[in-house]
């Protein structure tokens, strides 16, 4: 292995930008670890679906893309059973399924390199020890390492925090995305096609689907009037929203 290589994989991964890094903040104060493109498919989901994901403490927080300043979801992994290899049948592709109490999580990486490091820091901080077989660079096993102690120190100093803090602490947090982030009942991370089935196969689900929109930044609902599945755009207009009545998106 050249110097070249080794001083390379000691960097920390390539943050966004300052000003969305800052409010991403504002969601969470949970260290960031990791973070980088990678494809979901919780059990919800028809189809993988393409993530800026990041890695804060043991919390995979998932975007649209590098520049949203709002997650979409989120994946608690504390609570890790075991991380399953999967054999894949795309070249230069890793694949991967997260066993957890209450669902399955299949994730996949654009290249092995990228899913040797996921899966080195998804099982540093889930068991508290760095992994010894992932194939990793020196330098990247040194990140490992020093993640490792972050995580350790912020285990410790999360349990000397009174039991009120902590739940006060929640409850901010919680008020404050609400706040950015007000997500109704009706809201799921699905595309229009996949909004379409669920009110055309599942009566259960309703007769409305709110969803993100085509440009990531609005939404877009998604109604079944009697027979008939309509689109509908969400517009932005300041703190409000507004939602395009008069032009269906068919």
């Amino acid at each position: 292995m050249s110097r070249r290589e080794d001083m390379m994989a000691k960097k920390p991964p390539k943050p966004a930008p300052r000003r969305i890094f800052q409010e991403r903040l504002k969601l969470t104060a949970l260290p960031l670890y990791f973070e980088g493109f990678l494809l979901v498919k919780r059990p919800e989901y028809q189809e993988f679906k393409h993530y800026w994901t990041e890695l804060r403490g043991t919390t995979l927080f998932f975007y649209t893309d590098k520049k949203s300043t709002i997650y979409i979801d989120k994946l608690d992994i504390i609570d890790l059973t075991c991380l399953s290899d999967q054999n894949s049948t795309e070249k230069n592709c890793a694949k991967f399924t997260l066993v957890l109490p209450k669902e399955e999580v299949q994730l996949k990486t654009e290249n092995t390199e990228s899913g040797e490091e996921w899966r080195g820091f998804i099982l540093t901080v889930t068991e508290l020890s760095v992994p010894q077989h992932v194939s990793l660079l020196p330098g990247q096993v040194i990140r490992l390492h020093e993640v490792l102690e972050r995580e350790k120190k912020r285990r410790i100093e999360t349990e000397r925090l009174p039991s009120t803090s902590v739940e006060k602490e929640k409850e901010t947090t919680e008020d404050y995305v609400d706040l950015l982030n007000p997500m109704p009942a009706c809201f799921y991370t699905v595309s229009r096609k996949e909004a379409t089935e669920m009110l055309e196969e599942k009566p259960s689900w309703g007769n409305m689907i709110l969803r993100p929109g085509s440009d990531s930044r609005n939404y877009s609902i998604t109604i079944r009037q009697e027979t008939e599945i309509k689109h509908y755009k969400v517009t932005s207009i300041g703190k409000n929203y507004t939602i395009e009545l008069e032009k269906p998106q068919y």
